[in-house]
């Protein structure tokens, strides 16, 4: 799981009208595409997805990103479709986190 899942106004209290909710697959979207420089097609691969669901996660994250940045709003990473690869090799690949960091997510 992310280390922060919580993002925004240190004073804001999260409420229905001030946040955004970010999926677990559209954060590992996010890491997989800008972070660790994957293609939308290795994304896809290391999520086990088609590279059109990829895709259609990925911009989904992004407008959330956008919304975020532009209106100020808190940002919750929570829920989803998702499971942890078991950090063994079976179903990781090149943008595996646990490798490095002790984590993954594979949906």
């Amino acid at each position: 799981m992310p280390e922060k899942n919580r993002f925004g106004p240190l004073d804001a209290e999260v409420d229905k009208k001030n946040h955004i909710r970010m999926t677990i697959d559209e954060y590992e979207t996010i890491r997989l595409i800008d972070l660790e420089g994957l293609t939308q097609e290795e994304c896809a691969k290391q999520m086990n997805v088609a590279r059109t669901t990829a895709q259609g996660i990925y911009i989904q994250a992004r407008k959330k990103l956008a919304e975020f940045l532009v209106n100020g709003n808190i940002l919750l990473i929570e829920g989803g479709k998702y499971r942890l690869c078991n950090g063994l090799g079976d179903g990781c690949g090149r943008g595996c986190h646990r490798h490095r960091h002790g984590r993954r997510f594979k949906e």
